[in-house]
């Protein structure tokens, strides 16, 4: 046997194998290598393309494994190939992988029989939804059968009485005016020799549903429509086709109605309408595309783990997670009747709490006859839930209710785990969040009346996202949508699919997302095809806003979004920030035109290159001319424009750096180590803080758990990620800000920062082909480990202290490199793929002492043995039970000595209880 081994994984643009329905005549190809020898350098590549009988072979002389372009002749609609690859070296071959199947979709507007056909007489908006039916008479000797299908509207499709696939909320949600996904099924086994009978349930889903927080419905339409194309290939070569057209009836349905916001109406005991005509309606079939990522589906099963009664006697069931998807209940005997399940994601006062609803209804009902076992579930709608109140039967039992959690079906890639309980908790929270907001695309919450893809959501949170699962051809699809959805000036919508729909929106760190999710993308994937499709969209945005900045190159005035949620603003007004909204948009300006500067290099575009670069740096000479003392001092003085200046090289001199960086740790101690940004300056504060040598103040701040902090809300039994720091406030009330969503991501793009600082596994180059190891130990942390699944393969960074030694093992998949930074030895290891192993004094074996009388009072509140007793102190003796209270006093004395704490604590004595907290301290401290 050969020493490498065959490839395995082998994928399809993003699409791991087989693939039915790909929508590329060309689509690129990767593989990995489980294994290799020492040394091996991936010389070269075979693949083998198998079509029609005939099989021809290609040499990769590259040496590349990753987005490999199709070497063969490009497939045409409905061609079916089979590919093998294998590896090898200067010496021998491996064997051939295991073959794997593409075939493409319908490729054009010309390969479409079918017609969009609407129903004539019914299926009006707030009428039962519609179920149009098709049939056609197959012969014996079926070999092969797909089912080419989309809707306006969401479509559940049953071929003689089967359900067709396992998608959910089908089509998705794309720009439909621009882009309308098609989806592609092998329903070969569920064809049947004879009558065939094609039934499809339309809903009004994104298309004609309520959508957005402005009161809309029917933003893309008011007419539901189907377009499915059924062929079926026999013995004998003929094709038989059905698809949608005149011929085609439409019934009314049991389900009344159907709402994303409001829920789904089902009637059981309401047998289907009569048949009613349908209409050919006019349509674009050039907008019409394939998938680039996975569908939506069920992903999990929740049981419930309590039925409880609430204080006004309703039944309440608790699912112990907030998730996304629906209920689904057994109800057996009785008279039946109707049987409602509202949703929320909390509780206030022991009852369902529905005010962060707002105007969404979120409420399944049932009407059904009783005696036999029925099973209850929606399939045209979705919720965001922990907590679900049924009314309508009686001794609900936990056995018979469970939470069905859909969403894009992502694969897994990355994992994370220390030894700090609250931290993991936190890092499966944010999982959950992404899991419950990809739904088809980025939501920003997925239970209120609002439910968008917000751009600058996904801006800050696409290095996390991209960590933790596959999102290659979801974040793809996404981009494909903005770059459409995008003004002809090059605004960039607030939301992509747009459905507020205003005229030239401009807003930093929103409109960003057109430059930073492409390049996060590069980073992760490799993928120099998706900066290619993407640059012009990145040009044209970052030259409106540049055009709106002016000769000076500030962009400054106008509508912002700022620091959103900075957790200083009152609930009723986010907007208001501390940090300038001046200082952050300039800073976004030359933040976009350094990537699109970076993006034109990687795809071999100089000119261009040295247009953007050129232009970021007139961009952050005019920054620090305007926003940028000599000293160092920002404008604002607000921690987030100190981690933008010192995180995207704004600042020009040394000393305004070290400067800078020295307010910012300053800013973090006298806030209490909490958190005081909001959504723009959070995924920049822990890297602020590292980089510039202040790594333990940097885990003081992630490891917080007063509020607000990023684990404040899991002390309070959070599952997911709050919008807010204080969504829920300690007293257990809910924020009374209208905007109160118990499942928003952004604020956990912090993870980004445990997977690549924490534990020390980030990409070097594009792709994962080097890999960073660099761990950032802790005296807070006995160890820390995270796993990525790369293009090449798993690797993986796990470190753990003790007995006065740190261990670090890593593992590099074939293909790849690393290059290590071993905590404590002090230079890099370039190292092979394989496994690895080093061992190094703890710099931590011993707890740093101090001498409390040689402190300052910045260095008291960084001894964090000695400021814990301090803090201790001031609140046994009344003069501040709050941590963030106490620190705040001591601003304006961090350079004094410890020894006037209790004049700084007391406002030299206008506050109470210094001659208390003096003879505590003179205990505790010596002070």
């Amino acid at each position: 046997m050969p020493d490498i081994a065959a490839p395995t994984d082998l994928r399809f643009d993003h699409h791991l194998s087989p693939v039915t329905g790909i929508g590329s005549a060309t689509p690129r190809l990767s593989w990995q290598v489980p294994a290799a020898p020492d040394g091996y350098t991936q010389t070269r590549y075979e693949i083998e393309i198998e079509r029609d009988g005939s099989a021809e072979t290609f040499a990769v002389a590259s040496g590349d494994q990753i987005l490999v372009p199709w070497p063969g002749a490009p497939l045409a609609a409905r061609d079916r190939a089979k590919v093998r690859v294998r590896a090898g070296d200067d010496a021998s071959w491996s064997e051939w992988s295991a073959p794997s199947t593409v075939e493409a979709g319908l490729l054009s507007p010309g390969d479409w029989t079918a017609r969009f056909v609407s129903p004539r007489e019914i299926g009006a908006w707030g009428a039962p939804a519609p179920l149009l039916t098709g049939v056609v008479d197959i012969p014996d000797g079926v070999v092969r059968a797909r089912l080419y299908v989309t809707a306006h509207g969401l479509y559940i499709a049953n071929l003689n009485g089967h359900r067709v696939g396992d998608e959910q909320l089908a089509p998705g949600w794309t720009a439909y005016q621009h882009r309308l996904r098609y989806q592609t099924h092998d329903v070969t086994d569920l064809i049947t020799t004879g009558t065939n009978r094609l039934e499809v349930l339309l809903g009004n889903g994104w298309f004609r549903g309520r959508l957005g927080f402005q009161g809309k419905h029917g933003v893309y339409g008011d007419r539901l429509a189907l377009l499915a194309q059924l062929e079926v290939v026999t013995t004998d070569g003929a094709v038989h086709a059905l698809a949608t057209d005149g011929s085609w009836t439409a019934r009314e349905s049991p389900v009344t109605a159907d709402d994303l916001y409001d829920g789904q109406s089902v009637d059981l005991r309401r047998p289907p309408g009569p048949e009613t005509p349908v209409d050919v309606v006019e349509a674009d079939l050039s907008l019409l595309v394939a998938p680039d990522g996975p569908p939506v589906r069920i992903t999990q099963v929740v049981p419930a783990v309590a039925v409880s009664t609430s204080p006004a006697g309703r039944t309440l069931v608790d699912f112990g997670q907030n998730l996304v998807g629906w209920v689904r209940l057994k109800v057996r005997g009785g008279a039946g009747g109707e049987v409602v399940v509202r949703h929320a994601e909390v509780l206030q006062d022991g009852e369902l709490a529905v005010r962060p609803l707002r105007t969404a209804r979120a409420t399944d009902s049932y009407i059904w006859e009783g005696s036999e076992e029925v099973v209850l579930e929606p399939n045209l709608t979705f919720h965001g839930f922990r907590y679900a109140e049924v009314t309508g039967v009686d001794g609900l039992r936990a056995e018979d209710v469970e939470a069905v959690v859909v969403g894009s079906d992502l694969r897994r890639t990355g994992w994370f785990s220390s030894s700090h309980e609250l931290l993991d908790r936190f890092h499966e929270n944010v999982v959950w969040g992404m899991r419950g907001n990809f739904v088809d695309v980025p939501t920003d919450c997925p239970q209120r009346d609002e439910r968008l893809g917000w751009t600058g959501d996904i801006q800050v949170f696409s290095p996390t996202a991209t960590f933790l699962f596959d999102t290659a051809g979801f974040l793809g699809s996404w981009l494909a949508d903005l770059a459409a959805e995008q003004q002809k000036d090059g605004s960039v919508p607030h939301v992509v699919p747009d459905v507020i729909r205003q005229p030239g929106p401009a807003a930093a760190a929103w409109g960003d997302a057109a430059t930073v999710v492409p390049w996060v993308l590069y980073q992760r994937t490799g993928d120099v095809g998706l900066l290619e499709r993407q640059l012009p969209s990145m040009r044209a945005w970052v030259d409106r806003i540049s055009g709106l900045a002016g000769a000076d190159l500030l962009w400054s005035g106008g509508f912002q979004f700022g620091d959103w949620l900075d957790p200083a603003a009152p609930p009723a007004d986010p907007f208001r920030a501390k940090a300038d909204p001046d200082v952050v948009a300039t800073a976004h300006l030359a933040y976009s035109a350094s990537l699109v500067a970076k993006a034109a290099l990687a795809i071999g575009d100089g000119e261009v290159a040295r247009e953007y670069g050129e232009l970021a740096e007139r961009v952050r000479e005019a920054f620090a001319r305007e926003y940028v003392t000599a000293g160092g001092r920002v404008l604002s003085d607000a921690p987030t424009v100190y981690a933008l200046a010192l995180q995207w090289a704004l600042l020009p001199t040394p000393e305004q750096r070290e400067h800078a960086a020295e307010r910012l740790a300053d800013l973090v101690r006298t806030a209490g180590f909490r958190i005081s940004t909001g959504f723009v300056g959070t995924p920049l504060m822990t890297d602020a803080l590292a980089d510039a040598g202040e790594a333990d103040l940097a885990y003081r701040l992630l490891l917080q758990t007063g509020c607000p902090s990023w684990l404040y809300p899991v002390t309070m039994g959070a599952t997911t990620v709050w919008e807010r720091w204080d969504s829920m406030l300690p007293d257990g009330s809910i924020n009374p800000g209208e905007m109160t969503s118990f499942n928003h991501y952004a604020l956990g793009a912090v993870a980004d920062w445990l997977h690549r600082r924490v534990a020390g596994l980030a990409p070097a180059q594009p792709g994962y082909r080097r890999v960073e190891v660099r761990p950032l130990l802790s005296r807070h942390l006995t160890r820390a480990s995270a796993k990525h699944l790369t293009p090449y393969g798993e690797a993986s960074v796990s470190w753990e202290r003790a007995d006065g030694s740190v261990r670090l093992d890593v593992v590099i998949p074939v293909g790849a490199r690393a290059v290590v930074t071993v905590p404590g030895v002090g230079h890099s290891i370039e190292v092979g793929h394989g496994k690895h192993s080093w061992t190094a004094d703890d710099p931590y074996t011993q707890e740093a002492s101090a001498s409390t009388a040689d402190l300052t009072l910045r260095q008291l509140m960084d001894h964090e043995p000695s400021w814990d007793k301090a803090l201790a102190a001031a609140r046994e003796a009344g003069v501040a039970d709050d941590e963030a209270v106490l620190a705040d006093r001591l601003a304006p004395f961090l350079d004094a000595p410890a020894s006037e704490f209790v004049d700084a604590a007391t406002a030299h004595g206008f506050i109470p209880g210094g001659n208390e907290l003096a003879a505590r301290l003179h205990t505790l401290l010596s002070l």
